[in-house]
């Protein structure tokens, strides 16, 4: 062979495989989750309906060692109780964070995660504690129903309803109406872009923006992050599959109608600008990154960053997920900038 044809044939690079998930974590992420997919949890294709109901009714305590890895509610900021009736006439729970300075603040609407299943407000107590102080808002977190008792879209409804309600009755909280944004992690963040579009085709109210962290939004499960990361740390394919299970099954939607993946919604276009955080260990990572990019294809505002090193919920774990202080300030700062 001559040497031309060698020395091109010695450029080709040769692929090597990618280490597993769990081996590109930092140390003390990696044990924290270790213990937690061990023993933290179990999946929710193993657990009966009761079995999911105690476990919602479980959050970290708000003390050490708990607070080490959630992080604590600033000092300063209250919380308090609040409700709304909904479209069907069911009383729909608001847990709210003030923060410490005088009001009317800005208001931010928060979806929390847990798979449209679990999860509950008062787990989400340290991060909309934190948006709370670090925004200067009025955080507002919904505690809509969930599945399996309620299936799609009946979660998604209590969601628009609280934003249409506090679009409307927010003032008494210390809450301007005027400078509304919403806010949603994971399932959450599904919620979140969900409510975006249906306030956009349904005449509002008004969004200044819309916060999407690590969201999923296809059902499908067509991106090569899912069967990349099929063993994730935090979150795995098998979990994603049992939690359409549950939020879906009965519901009469496929998973490709907007109202449960909402990048494939036919037009993006007019919706509040975003910011889409997704965590580079993470199946749902690269669904999140292309409705990021749809976003910007169709004229919307988007600020999207891959966090490296981090799994699924990397925000609700600040104490032992390194990338999560500034995960988190370029949150505070989006929303600041966006509702100033």
């Amino acid at each position: 062979m001559c040497g031309v044809c060698a020395a091109r044939r010695h450029t080709v690079p040769v692929p090597t495989p990618r280490l597993p998930a769990a081996r590109r974590l930092p140390l003390r992420t990696w044990l924290f989750t270790s213990v937690y997919d061990r023993i933290g949890h179990r999946a929710v294709d193993e657990l009966t309906v009761e079995e999911i109901q105690r476990a919602r009714a479980w959050a970290p305590p708000t003390r050490p060692p708990f607070t080490w890895v959630t992080g604590a509610v600033p000092a300063g900021v209250t919380i308090g109780a609040a409700g709304f009736t909904a479209r069907d006439g069911y009383h729909v729970p608001v847990r709210f964070y003030r923060p410490r300075t005088r009001g009317p603040w800005p208001v931010v609407v928060f979806f929390h995660g847990g798979g449209w299943v679990k999860g509950t407000p008062r787990g989400y107590d340290p991060l909309c504690g934190f948006l709370a102080d670090a925004v200067d808002a009025l955080v507002l977190s919904i505690d809509y129903r969930l599945a399996p008792e309620f299936v799609a879209p009946q979660g998604i409804w209590d969601c628009v309803d609280a934003v249409r309600w506090v679009g409307a009755h927010v003032g008494p909280l210390g809450g301007d109406a005027e400078r509304l944004a919403v806010c949603g992690d994971s399932a959450g963040g599904n919620l979140a872009a969900v409510v975006a579009l249906v306030l956009r085709d349904e005449g509002g109210p008004r969004l200044a923006h819309q916060a999407l962290l690590y969201p999923g939004v296809d059902a499908t499960m067509s991106f090569p992050s899912v069967a990349e990361l099929a063993d994730a740390p935090m979150l795995t394919r098998r979990e994603i599959v049992a939690y359409l299970h549950r939020y879906l099954d009965g519901s009469g939607l496929d998973a490709k109608d907007p109202l449960v993946s909402p990048l494939w919604a036919d037009d993006l276009s007019g919706l509040p600008p975003a910011l889409v955080q997704t965590a580079d260990l993470d199946p749902l990572r690269d669904e999140a990154e292309a409705y990021a990019a749809r976003l910007a294809d169709e004229g919307v505002g988007v600020r999207a960053t891959n966090y490296l090193g981090a799994p699924h919920g990397f925000m609700s774990i600040p104490g032992v997920t390194p990338c999560a202080a500034q995960a988190r300030l370029e949150l505070a700062t989006e929303l600041r900038r966006h509702l100033a």
